[in-house]
């Protein structure tokens, strides 16, 4: 049987298969999901409160404008060789 074939066929048993068994099948394979996705609990929450605070307008937004300068005065203040910076 190809991977398609398998992936297709555990994918309609998890919607449709006994839910003892499914939760059986997650189970087995928790951890290997949770670790897949690369977000620990505490990015999902960073990530979760910076949602909050954007919808609720507290977030510190800025314009494109506001980034790009400040971009250019950090490279500046980096600039140990005295190169000139392209300001585009």
């Amino acid at each position: 049987m190809t991977e398609t074939k398998i992936r297709q066929k555990l994918a309609d048993f998890c919607k449709s298969g006994d839910i003892k068994k499914v939760k059986a099948m997650y189970i087995m394979v928790e951890d290997e999901i949770e670790e897949a996705n690369g977000w620990d609990k505490e990015f999902i929450e960073e990530i979760e409160r910076r949602e909050k605070s954007f919808l609720d307008g507290t977030a510190k937004m800025y314009t494109w404008e506001e980034t790009k300068q400040a971009g250019i005065d950090r490279v500046k203040a980096n600039n140990k060789n005295g190169l000139p910076i392209k300001n585009t």
